[in-house]
């Protein structure tokens, strides 16, 4: 009875001053720390993608921004193309960038003063490469938000995992030492809860920041195809202006 005593005594002296984050890691269950560990790597991985979208979101807006008022302020737009060149990295610049290189394609052929069916021709071609930039431009936006809609949606099993093998060691603890005291169970529960939280951790940030980006990259794209249509009217107009 008294070597039971001073076993507990012992045992909760060991874990009361081994309770903290670190030393809920070191003293973790393999599964257990391997699931933290993946938890902790995944947050890590969110945030930098958060980060990097924010600020591409943020950089994109402004360059669009500049680029519009480029586009309306009354020149040539020949002058723009030349200045721009063919390969702009903004997204609405390269949609404006391809449609003036089918104009001048077709242009340098003269198929925009030729016949109605070969205008129409021309209209639909550049309709469809404005369209195929866009698509082209929102997937590279897009890229990696695929692991964060990932993260936020099994984050916390993953975490929950890990809490069920804490519980599990829990009941094993009981069961091996005889002894339902704190200092036995309390070990594995607390592993338990701590992957849980990391789990939650990982995955409220990546929610909330998909959410939030996708809206954003869905402005972004409706602007790109207002663009777009607004562009097809004024190089239809100057087909039908110079028919």
């Amino acid at each position: 009875m008294e070597q039971n005593a001073q076993t507990t005594i012992d045992a909760v002296a060991l874990y009361t001053s081994d309770l903290s984050i670190w030393g809920l890691f070191l003293s973790a269950d393999p599964v257990v720390k391997a699931v933290m560990i993946l938890l902790i790597l995944a947050s890590i991985w969110c945030w930098a993608i958060i980060f990097e979208k924010t600020m591409k979101m943020r950089q994109m807006r402004k360059r669009a921004g500049d680029f519009e008022d480029a586009f309306w302020s009354g020149g040539s737009l020949e002058d723009l193309y030349d200045r721009m060149g063919g390969s702009p990295s903004d997204p609405l610049a390269a949609i404006f960038a391809s449609a003036m290189r089918e104009w001048r394609r077709s242009a340098a052929k003269g198929l925009n003063t030729r016949g109605n069916e070969l205008r129409a021709s021309l209209r639909q071609r550049i309709d469809q490469v404005m369209n195929l930039t866009i698509s082209r431009e929102m997937e590279t936006l897009e890229k990696r938000m695929t692991f964060l809609a990932s993260v936020g949606s099994t984050a916390p099993f993953v975490g929950l995992f890990g809490t069920v093998w804490g519980i599990m060691n829990s009941f094993q603890s009981i069961a091996a030492t005889k002894n339902t005291s704190l200092a036995v169970v309390a070990p594995g529960i607390a592993e338990a809860l701590f992957a849980t939280a990391l789990g939650l951790v990982a995955a409220i940030p990546a929610v909330v920041a998909y959410n939030k980006i996708s809206s954003d990259l869905g402005r972004y794209g409706a602007r790109l195809e207002g663009f777009a249509t607004e562009f097809g009217s004024i190089l239809s107009r100057q087909l039908d202006e110079g028919s």
